[in-house]
């Protein structure tokens, strides 16, 4: 079972229960609501991996475009 305390403490972000981790490929996103729901986005925000549905996806990456900007700083 995943440790959700030790990733959100570890999270660059964490939005609406969504921690964005920073990745070799882009970010990592965990629902730490449902960790069952992850994804991977690419630096543009395009999905790399995932087992969210496609609202979700389209929550998640609202998120990022908005958030962007403070993730980079």
């Amino acid at each position: 079972m995943l440790d959700i305390i030790k990733i959100a403490d570890e999270a660059d972000f964490i939005v609406n229960g969504y921690a964005f981790s920073k990745c070799i490929e882009g970010y990592r996103v965990l629902n730490l609501n449902r960790p069952e729901r992850a994804i991977v986005l690419s630096m543009e925000g395009e999905t790399l991996e995932t087992t969210m549905d496609d609202i979700e996806i389209q929550i998640v990456k609202d998120y990022y475009k908005k958030n962007k900007k403070f993730m980079e700083e």
